[in-house]
């Protein structure tokens, strides 16, 4: 694949360690996900974590909302590869309770945690062990006198807030820290990272807050998230949506390769139709898609659906078909490489990747 598109030149943040994974500094972005069992369900909590590992997820999050959840947290860390977050909402002794039993990084929302006081009590255990903490504010978790002074949850509001806690766990001399001021209102979202942006340099968990039903919070986190990404601010992400996490990190992860924030996996460039095609182009892209899912090499993969335009716009792919009813080609940079009947041009072009992928490991081991 190219590498003369621009690139997006990321903010300067200082790094936090969460288990193993940096996150900021010169680290790349990661990309979160939670998990939505029930924690204390462990065998079918670590079949959704070994998916969402598989899936590509680098930091998984688990509600930690009673006692019984918390005895998971050691089994479930004592079996992960990637690093595990409780996430705390009201009880700050689960909190505490959390970095006894293993937790990387401690979750919490300074605004329902029950007052400065308690706030304490989880920094100075974060700062005794060495444990990340997400501080988190959002729209509905504002101070009382915040929502006083600006009338609502204004982006001007919700970044006070932040950097109100900010300065007072700084204040103990802690600076772990990794912060988030998600709104599932995407404007309200963008501007509150922006003005942050402005006034801190810890490194940022980025995303829309119940962001909604698949379709919805899809278009709401490419929205949100990508305006946030395209002004270099955004170290860790999640996509939010009513759906299996999985679903989640694949999104994610598309989203950051196409901002030209990971540069390794198949890239699928495809038409997007019109009354010209006459094959089944949707189907075609599932099926490259699904074989391509995990693979790691860096490529430019073009499906398209008439030759009108096919060999043109997919000039810039390492390889891709293009299909007409009944048969159709396979190209590599722009040149037509094998001429084919429909039903034989996917398989054919996975086939071409695979082995256009293992020429590219091939000469990147050799430089």
């Amino acid at each position: 694949m190219s590498d003369q598109f621009f690139e997006i030149q990321r903010r300067k943040t200082r790094p936090v360690m969460v288990g193993k994974v940096k996150v900021g500094g010169d680290a790349p972005i990661s990309i979160q996900s939670m998990t939505n069992t029930l924690t204390y369900e462990v065998d079918e909590t670590l079949e959704q974590i070994k998916r969402l590992e598989d899936a590509g997820c680098e930091i998984i999050r688990v509600t930690v909302e009673n006692p019984k959840s918390l005895k998971a947290v050691s089994k479930l860390k004592a079996k992960m590869r990637v690093p595990l977050v409780a996430d705390i909402h009201f009880a700050y002794q689960l909190a505490l309770d959390s970095i006894d039993e293993g937790a990387d990084k401690i979750r919490i929302n300074p605004g329902n945690i029950g007052g400065m006081d308690r706030l304490a009590q989880v920094v100075e255990k974060c700062k005794k062990f060495n444990v990340a903490m997400r501080v988190g504010v959002n729209s509905g978790s504002l101070e009382k006198d915040l929502l006083e002074k600006y009338g609502h949850p204004t982006p001007e509001a919700i970044v006070e807030s932040a950097m109100r806690h900010i300065r007072f766990i700084e204040s103990m001399g802690y600076h772990q820290m990794i912060i988030s001021v998600k709104s599932s209102h995407v404007p309200t979202m963008i501007r509150s990272y922006r003005l942050l942006a402005e006034q801190c340099d810890y490194p940022f968990h980025v995303g829309v807050t119940e962001a909604g039903t698949k379709m919805q919070g899809i278009t709401k986190s490419a929205a949100g998230i990508g305006a946030v990404l395209a002004d270099g601010i955004g170290d860790t992400i999640r996509v939010s949506l009513t759906s299996d996490p999985v679903e989640e990190v694949k999104v994610a992860t598309h989203l950051l390769r196409s901002m030209g924030f990971r540069k390794e996996g198949v890239e699928i460039v495809a038409c997007p139709t019109c009354g010209r095609c006459h094959v089944d182009l949707e189907a075609m892209v599932d099926a490259v898609e699904t074989a391509t899912l995990t693979m790691k090499t860096n490529m430019r993969v073009a499906i398209m659906g008439c030759v009108v335009n096919g060999l043109g716009e997919g000039a810039e792919a390492d390889v891709g078909l293009c299909a007409e009813k009944g048969h159709g080609v396979i190209f590599e940079k722009g040149e037509v490489k094998t001429r084919l009947k429909e039903e034989e041009l996917v398989p054919n072009l996975i086939g071409e990747i695979k082995k256009r992928a293992a020429e590219i490991d091939k000469a990147a081991q050799k430089s």
